[in-house]
């Protein structure tokens, strides 16, 4: 039997498989090495590992300095934890894990629309306080008739939109090109802001959408409206939500990323008009094992000269 391949795992992203990697490779766990010893790990399988597996969002630096390094197959569909302008000056090839996950991030997002737009968190925490004895919980608001504005009408984007259909929501959004979709289109996020009574982020990170969503974004949103992430923490100043929420300026937000997980701002915490989830969009059992083989066929395909199943192009 010929020996196995080595591969480098840099961080713990889904232990079920990191146990599947560990039986069809040498594997080597950066994340449990310590600090000042990690460069010396690299530097020892040099030009004998040509495979890193990472989560998608967070790449250490370090496995750039791999030499041998050819390929890294990436947990996750959002790339901005690799550093494409390294990879692509070393030749080395990235893939990652679309697809598998729309149904599980879209579900959240709908999940996220009616527990901001109903209140659904603090109606249970009302009955469990012993306050229906006190007279009824306040109204929410309903959906049907509302717009939908979703900012970043890839696969997820439309996945969401289909689900909000029947709840009567019309559909608006931006995206960088309109595309065949039967959706009122906005030229720019600012006008997608003025359209919606609900506006959701579905971008991606990266320096080109950092802190898209600021003070003068909301504003456009206004008083009535709802503000749902299910992108990237990186695309929302922080600060200037917290504040929008404390003035009034928006209605209130349901959240399932940040900018530094798991850190969320205490004014996010402390606010009533903010529902916040443990980035869960794609936290099915279902969804992370389809995502892990995934990451396990792409290094499959490498390692016997076959297609990649799902470059980053």
């Amino acid at each position: 039997m010929p020996d196995k391949e080595d591969l480098l795992l840099v961080n713990n992203f889904h232990p079920e498989t990191i146990s599947l990697l560990e039986v069809q490779y040498r594997t080597h766990k950066l994340w449990e090495c310590p600090v000042a010893e990690r460069a010396q790990l690299i530097n020892s399988l040099n030009g004998q590992c040509r495979a890193v597996a990472t989560a998608s969002w967070d790449c250490d630096p370090l496995v750039y300095e791999l030499e041998s390094l050819q390929i890294i197959s990436a947990f996750g569909v959002g790339v901005d934890g690799i550093d494409f302008q390294k990879t692509a000056a070393a030749g080395v090839q990235v893939t990652n894990t679309p697809d598998v996950l729309d149904d599980a991030v879209a579900d959240i997002a709908i999940g996220l629309v009616l527990a901001t737009t109903r209140n659904l968190v603090a109606a249970d925490n009302f009955v469990r306080a012993g306050q229906w004895q006190n007279g009824p919980f306040p109204f929410g608001k309903g959906l049907a008739g509302k717009t939908l504005g979703i900012l970043g009408m890839g696969r997820i984007g439309e996945a969401i939109a289909a689900r909000a259909l029947p709840f009567k929501l019309q559909i608006a959004y931006h995206n960088r090109n309109k595309k065949n979709l039967p959706y009122t289109y906005c030229e720019n996020a600012s006008a997608l802001a003025r359209h919606s009574d609900i506006l959701l982020c579905m971008l991606p990170g990266g320096a080109a959408t950092e802190k898209v969503i600021n003070a003068d974004l909301l504003a456009e949103l206004g008083a009535e409206g709802i503000f749902i992430n299910v992108g990237r923490g990186t695309s929302v100043d922080e600060d200037a939500l917290v504040e929008a929420l404390e003035n009034n300026t928006i209605a209130g937000a349901g959240l399932d990323v940040y900018r530094a997980e798991p850190d969320v701002p205490a004014g996010l915490i402390k606010s009533s008009k903010a529902v916040l989830f443990p980035h869960i969009g794609s936290a099915t059992a279902e969804t992370r094992r389809a995502m892990g083989r995934l990451v396990i066929d792409n290094l499959a395909a490498y390692f016997t000269a076959k297609p990649l199943l799902t470059p980053v192009e």
